[in-house]
C-alpha cells in the first residue's frame, strides 16, 4: 500500500536518558539500553522532523516517593489536584527521585545519536503535576498552559501528518505521548521493537490493546509503515 497523502512524518525518541537505563539508572527500566541502536536505526532515516523527549524534574516533585513523608517508591501512589481546580483529580504512582533537572541521570543516555535530533522537550519540570506525555500533564479542566511543553504548535507549524514514537518507558511516558498525538489528530504509531517497560512484556501486552482503542497503531521495523519513511527523499 502506499503512503498516505500528504506524508510528513515526525520521529519522537521519549526519554532515552540515563536514569532510565540499566544498570544505574535511578529508575531503570528493565532492558532499557537495548532501545538505543533501534532509536539510532530510526533516526538515520529520512523523518521530516525528529525530536527527543527528557523529563527535567526539579528536585521534591510531586511524583517523587521521597516528597511524601512514609510513601515509598513503586509501592505507593499519590493524589494530584489540578492548582486550578481542586475538583478534578488524578492518581498517580511515585517513583525514585530520577531525571533530576541538571544531575547526570537527567542526560540523553550514552550512545543514542543526538547530533541527528532537531528539538528537545523537556517535560514534568512543573513540580506540582506528573507529566508522562511529551505534550502535556493528564489535567483538563481547565488545562495548565504553563506545564503544556508546546509540542504540539512545533508539530504542526512543521506541517506533520504522522508521528512515529519510541522510548522509556512504554507503559508510561511512551504510551500517553502516543495517546495525545492521537488525540491531536496525527496517524500516530508506536514502533515495537524500540519500546521497554517498566513492568516488562506483560505490561506492554496490555498497553498495545489500549494504544489500539485510542486509535494507535503498533508497528514494526520491516512494517509498511516505516517502509513508507525509507521512500522519502530528503
Amino acid at each position: 500500500m502506499p503512503a498516505p497523502t500528504p506524508f510528513v512524518p515526525a520521529l519522537i525518541v521519549v526519554d532515552v536518558q540515563e536514569d532510565f537505563c540499566p544498570p544505574s539508572g535511578a529508575l531503570a527500566v528493565p532492558d532499557g539500553r537495548a532501545v538505543i541502536p533501534v532509536a539510532n536505526a530510526l533516526l538515520a532515516l529520512p523523518f521530516a522532523f525528529k525530536v527527543a523527549t527528557q523529563d527535567a524534574h526539579p528536585p521534591a516533585h510531586v511524583s517523587f516517593a521521597s516528597a511524601h513523608p512514609g510513601a515509598a517508591p513503586f509501592t505507593s501512589s499519590t493524589t494530584i489536584a489540578n492548582p486550578r481546580n481542586p475538583r478534578e483529580t488524578y492518581e498517580t504512582r511515585l517513583w525514585p527521585d530520577h531525571c533530576v533537572d541538571g544531575t547526570p541521570g537527567q542526560a540523553l543516555a550514552a550512545g543514542l545519536e543526538v547530533a541527528r535530533v532537531e528539538h528537545v522537550v523537556r517535560k514534568g519540570r512543573d513540580p506540582r503535576v506528573e507529566m508522562y506525555s511529551a505534550f502535556r500533564p493528564p489535567l483538563r479542566d481547565p488545562p495548565l498552559p504553563e506545564a503544556d511543553s508546546g509540542l504540539a504548535e512545533v508539530l504542526r507549524a512543521r506541517g506533520v501528518t504522522d508521528v512515529f514514537v519510541v522510548g522509556l518507558a512504554g507503559d508510561y511516558c511512551v504510551r500517553y505521548t502516543a495517546e495525545d498525538a492521537a488525540g491531536e489528530g496525527w496517524r500516530t504509531y508506536v514502533v515495537q521493537e524500540g519500546v521497554r517497560s517498566v513492568g516488562g512484556n506483560e505490561a506492554w501486552k496490555g498497553v498495545v490493546r489500549e494504544l489500539g482503542e485510542k486509535g494507535v497503531k503498533v508497528v514494526s521495523l520491516d512494517g509498511e509503515e516505516l517502509g513508507w519513511v525509507r521512500g522519502l527523499v530528503k
